[in-house]
């Protein structure tokens, strides 16, 4: 019998040279319980997504920071403090989240990403001084409300599906995924997984990437 599932997109439902593995294309089209994709990347991104699947549109974006389920629309992050430390990036000479034409923000409503090249520091403070925290995605720094998280965004998508967050498997590799990990009942980290992520999850998978997705599927399907 599936579970309700929560899963990360980068580094987890990718090939390890990028870009989304066709071969989860129609597990996750089939899964009979509801499937939740929880990701850092801006709103867009994981609507699109859903689309491409041919699932229904159910989304935890910019690191718990928009919630959209089935049609009800969830906004709980701070974009007014993410524009501020943009600014501030770019009045010390650094990209005010990643050098332009910036995909990575122009769609974001409630954080900001930011690149790794830009000192952690520097970017610590101005998230403190503007009271966000950052959460290191493996790929980009976020800088987002210290109050929302992908476990905060599951806990508002549970309660508009009417569902437990005991009842989700979530499966992740980044730290972001961690908290999400600690909400649920079951959670698969996949072998390329950071510390962070791979300490706090039930278990780590033998395989990679989607590799780690489809074993992970698998055994939930048997249980």
């Amino acid at each position: 019998m599936s579970r309700p599932i929560a899963i990360d997109i980068d580094g987890t439902m990718t090939r390890s040279a990028g870009g989304i593995d066709e071969r989860l294309f129609g597990p996750l089209r089939e899964w009979e319980e509801p499937v939740v994709l929880a990701t850092g990347k801006s709103f867009a991104y994981p609507v699109a997504l859903c689309t491409f699947l041919g699932i229904p549109e159910r989304v935890i974006a910019e690191n718990g920071g928009v919630i959209l389920v089935d049609g009800d629309l969830t906004v709980a992050g701070d974009s007014t403090a993410a524009r501020e430390v943009a600014g501030r990036l770019r009045e010390a000479g650094y990209p005010p989240g990643w050098p332009e034409p910036d995909m990575h923000n122009r769609w974001r409503e409630t954080e900001l990403s930011v690149t790794r090249s830009v000192p952690l520091e520097l970017l610590d403070d101005l998230a403190t001084e503007y009271g966000q925290t950052i959460v290191d995605s493996g790929y980009a720094y976020h800088v987002k409300s210290s109050s929302v998280s992908k476990a905060t965004g599951l806990r508002r998508a549970c309660e508009l599906l009417d569902r437990d967050p005991e009842e989700f498997v979530a499966i992740g590799d980044s730290a972001n995924d961690a908290e999400l990990f600690d909400a649920v009942g079951r959670s698969y980290a996949v072998a390329n997984a950071d510390e962070t992520a791979a300490s706090r999850a039930d278990v780590r998978t033998e395989g990679s990437f989607a590799d780690g997705v489809l074993e992970a599927l698998a055994e939930v399907s048997e249980k």
